[in-house]
């Protein structure tokens, strides 16, 4: 067969034979590809490697910065005031040491300033696919034209023959040919925690999840014990590591709803504006009978302009964000992507793998079954201690001493070690293994005691066709010459006579209880009947029904040490101990952390790689699901259409046995229901659905560095329960934004307001020049939006259903607070306005006509900060507030009401700005007409509380 008709990836290999898979790639097990075939394939297939397709280049990042509609109308307005400074300098209309193209000048850097933030915020470059190169193994040994080769694993083509040995990592997705003892650890791309045993001699359904395929192996997955050779089917990106990376590239970012919402503001700030400007202009040609004073309109144009962008609401989010980021941190929560902070507090579903996350990924004995009574095991973690109950009541072992005789072979039927590190207990070794000694542990049996008891002579070791493993250790107190029970310790004083050695087998409970006769009752044996057969056979369903992992236990004495190979015969006759059943137990803190996300309003649903038996038992021990609910498993799913999926998508709360793009499928089939989505994950199986989510999650103990790249979130403890933390304070970044906005333009429609009143009633100029604007905008609101930023958070903040992302920034009043606010704000502006006109205008005045300029400058200036004060609760008085919950607001209004009087009276600062200096009387009317600000926000609150209406 030629390289040209090779299949093209669409052979489902986990169903098809050996032989068959050998003859459609035409290649030989035993000889390999011959160097023609080879260089054939590699001209065919390129190189196995993972391909990158070309992102936004760092110049199109920073250009894409400046199609901000706000940024253009400013580009536009620096544009046309340098314009008008040209025309007054060649008409010499400049005034004495007035410095030309401030007003330029100050708006382009504060544009280039809001596009450089927004550069840095967006730049980061995604490594996801950097970090999924990492697991494709440099180095692979295979054999070629009939020698043992060693080659670049990207030199690999479909055909080759590859072979495996313990810790190596696998570089190609293949159909085993022929393994021995082989266990694959594949956590990072199905999910599950297990290593896997592999069987080459299966023929498996095409419709078999990826979790089940026994006889494939797959690149990026680890040999952990055995070897094997691999015909090579897939390389490069048509391995399921490679279907990974191209999901990961094909996902796009959708702007988050904190970025949806300023674009939204944006555009009705900028059309607002628009229309303004067009009506000062029209009406003051028509006052004036012709375009005399289009100078003079264009430079009230240019104010209002500046006046409605809040040039600083930029900085102070991005500020307020960062801080968010700092509170997270302080609470295990990294925040890899700023605007991420905010999107945390519309999230509606949080999707959930379950292996690490929801689990301890520690395997934990859960249930215990000796003599016909079932023993449920209390404890945590891989810690030795514990207690057993039987029927809700904690038993003594002394009173039920088949649990000794179970635990003693627990911990001699086993090649872990359980030891303490810093504190804490861990295991060396295979989890399964070490959850069977913290059980002994429990019930008082240590290994390290009982390898001197009964210190091992052979074995029969594990292996995936016998389904079981078997230990001989020879009985100290018999081999010494001493009599039968003397010097044999009371756990297992019943299991022998006179008899030397002792076999203990564990393994498949089926296999494991067909190859028993006799049944261990306590102190003595009996025969093992079939009532007794079928009341075992019945409780390890029940176990497994539960999703618990069960393994059976049996010994047999032995007079010598059977010959090695003998296991077909040694294995005969045994005598039954007991059922053990062991799961990977929930984290004790996440039970009620789901509790909170249900009274947060926010849904958790699981999504995992594992059986839907143990999917099912964990989720309802959660309280993700209710006892009966669905589980969709990834082949129903793979028959379901996408319309289907999103029908019961918003039904089904477990999913078991998905695959990469199942998860993927089903974040895209919520967010086309409405929701608003957090994927939480470790694994590489999980990164495309991590960066598909609104909120991509991941785990910063357990997660592979593929999933933290493509996330917005990384849980520095690997704790479900600092989601719902990082959620709080997602809900109040967003709440104290939606303050500051508030704030913020309010302030804004009084100035645009009240300087397009100034020409419209006939006082001729402008009142406010660009800078000016700049100034309150930057510092009068900035600074005192900043303290908003950090006031705490209200008693209610997780009682409630998330606010829909999709709301509008105007939304549930913003809107028409602002508007009332800003023309209340234009009300007071423009009666002082009008005061300090004819004031400066009156006979005999001895300052400067323009002063009444820096009255309104100065009014417009102290009254945001009554505003300030009086916002920062939206139903309480600010007497009923304790003024120092949030001592930065204090502070922000004393340093800008300082500031601003500097303007005012320091000489070289009052020249730079265009002001005017102001006697004590001007002083005390601008206080006493900014006063009335926070009167008004003050007297609105206690109508609203008489009326029984709450507060936007």
């Amino acid at each position: 067969m030629s390289a040209n008709s090779l299949p093209e990836g669409a052979a489902v290999w986990h169903s098809l034979e050996v032989d068959k898979a050998l003859d459609l790639l035409d290649s030989n097990a035993d000889s390999g590809l011959t160097p023609q075939e080879i260089q054939q394939r590699l001209e065919k297939y390129g190189p196995n490697e993972l391909e990158e397709t070309a992102g936004r280049s760092a110049w199109e990042i920073l250009l894409d910065q400046f199609k901000n509609i706000m940024l253009l109308m400013l580009i536009g307005v620096a544009l046309i005031s340098g314009f008008l400074d040209v025309m007054r300098l060649q008409s010499g209309g400049l005034k004495p040491g007035e410095v030309p193209f401030k007003d330029t000048i100050a708006i382009l850097a504060i544009v280039i300033l809001n596009g450089i933030l927004g550069y840095v915020q967006e730049s980061r470059a995604e490594k996801a696919l950097a970090a999924l190169k990492k697991m494709t193994s440099p180095l692979v040994r295979v054999i070629r034209d009939t020698r043992f080769v060693e080659i670049a694993a990207k030199e690999l083509v479909p055909g080759d023959v590859m072979l495996l040995e313990a810790g190596m990592q696998i570089a190609a997705d293949g159909r085993l040919i022929e393994q021995s003892n082989l266990q694959i650890r594949e956590s990072a791309l199905t999910g599950e925690a297990e290593a896997v045993n592999k069987q080459a001699s299966l023929k498996l359904p095409e419709e078999t999840s990826l979790g089940d395929r026994l006889n494939v192996v797959f690149q990026g997955t680890e040999v952990v014990q055995g070897r094997g050779k691999v015909l090579v089917t897939n390389t490069g990106m048509t391995t399921e590591l490679g279907k990974i990376a191209a999901m990961l590239q094909a996902v796009e970012s959708e702007p988050t709803p904190l970025q949806q919402r300023m674009t939204q503001l944006g555009n009705v700030l900028v059309t607002g504006s628009l229309i303004l400007v067009a009506i000062v202009v029209v009406g003051g040609v028509i006052q004036d009978g012709g375009f005399k004073n289009i100078q003079e309109l264009l430079e009230v144009s240019l104010s209002m302009a500046v006046a409605v962008v809040p040039e600083g609401l930029p900085a102070v989010i991005t500020v307020t964000l960062a801080l968010g980021t700092q509170r997270m941190v302080r609470q295990n929560a990294l925040i890899r992507k700023l605007p991420a902070v905010e999107t945390l507090g519309s999230v509606t579903t949080i999707c959930s793998d379950k292996t690490g996350t929801l689990t301890q990924n520690k395997m934990v004995v859960q249930s215990v079954s000796t003599n016909n009574k079932t023993f449920r095991v209390i404890g945590e973690g891989y810690a030795p201690t514990g207690d057993f109950q039987l029927d809700g009541q904690k038993i003594s072992l002394e009173e039920s001493p088949e649990i000794s005789a179970l635990s003693v072979a627990c911990a001699i039927c086993n090649d872990s070690v359980l030891q303490k590190e810093q504190g804490e207990w861990a295991i060396l070794g295979d989890p399964t293994e070490g959850a069977l000694l913290t059980l002994a542990g429990k019930a008082g049996i240590e290994k390290d005691q009982w390898n001197s008891k009964l210190p091992r002579v052979a074995e029969f070791p594990f292996s995936s066709e016998r389904k079981r493993m078997s230990v001989i250790t020879q009985v100290e107190g018999v081999a010494t010459g001493e009599a039968s029970s003397r010097g044999i310790d009371p756990a297992i004083a019943g299991f022998l006579e006179s008899e030397p050695y002792l076999m203990f087998t564990k393994g498949s409970p089926e296999l494991t209880l067909a190859r028993s006769t006799q049944i261990h009752l306590g102190n003595y044996t009996g025969p093992l009947t079939e009532e007794h057969r079928q009341k075992i056979l019945a409780e390890n369903d029940l176990m497994a029904s539960k999703g618990l992992r069960v393994l059976g236990f049996a010994y047999k004495p032995l007079v010598e040490i059977p010959p090695e190979g003998s296991d077909e015969t040694s294995e005969q006759d045994l005598v039954w101990l007991g059922l053990v059943g062991m799961l990977d137990a929930p984290r004790p803190e996440v039970r009620a952390a789901v509790q909170e996300c249900r009274d947060a309003g926010i849904r958790p649903i699981m999504i995992t790689g594992d059986h839907q038996l143990t999917a099912r038992a964990i989720a309802t021990n959660l309280g993700i699901a209710q006892e009966g609910d669905r589980v969709l498993t990834g082949q129903e799913l793979q028959r379901m259409t996408d319309q289907e999926l999103e029908q019961n998508v918003d039904l089904v709360s477990i999913y078991a046995r998905v695959s990469p793009e199942h998860k993927l499928r089903i974040v895209q089939a919520l967010q086309r229901r409405g929701r608003f989505v957090a994927m939480t994950g470790d694994g590489v199986n999980d990164a495309p659905a991590l960066k598909q989510a609104d909120i991509g999650i991941a785990m910063g103990i357990t997660g592979t560095d593929v999933s933290k790249e493509a996330s917005d979130m990384v849980l520095l403890d690997d704790n479900f329960a600092t989601i719902v933390s990082a959620t709080k304070e997602g809900r109040v970044v967003y709440t104290n934004i939606r303050r500051f906005i508030k704030y913020i333009l309010g302030s804004n429609i009084g100035e645009v307001l009240t300087i397009a009143a100034a020409p419209l009633i006939g006082l001729g100029g402008v009142p406010l020049t660009p800078l000016q604007i700049l100034w309150m905008n930057l510092v009068t609101d900035g600074l005192p939006a900043l303290a908003l930023a950090v006031e705490p958070p209200e008693p209610d903040v997780m009682q409630r259903p998330p606010f829909s992302p999709r709301e509008s920034i105007f939304a549930r009043g913003l809107g028409s607070y602002m508007i009332r606010i800003g023309i209340i704000f234009a009300i007071i502006t423009i009666t002082l306005m009008l005061w300090a006109y004819q004031h400066t205008h009156a006979a005999g005045y001895q300052g400067d006509p323009e002063t009444w300029k820096t009255m309104v400058f100065t009014t417009l200036c102290i009254a945001q900060m009554g505003h300030a004060i009086a916002i920062r609760s939206n139903n309480r008085l600010t007497i009923e507030m304790n003024p120092f919950s949030n001592i930065f607001v204090l502070a922000a209004v004393v340093v800008t009401t300082i500031l601003q009087l500097m303007l005012v009276y320091v000489p070289p600062l009052r020249d730079f700005f265009g002001t005017h200096y102001l006697n004590m009387q001007e002083l005390g009317v601008c206080i006493g007409f900014s006063a009335l600000m926070f009167v008004w926000i003050e007297a609105e609150k206690i109508f609203l509380r008489i009326m029984g209406k709450k507060a936007v």
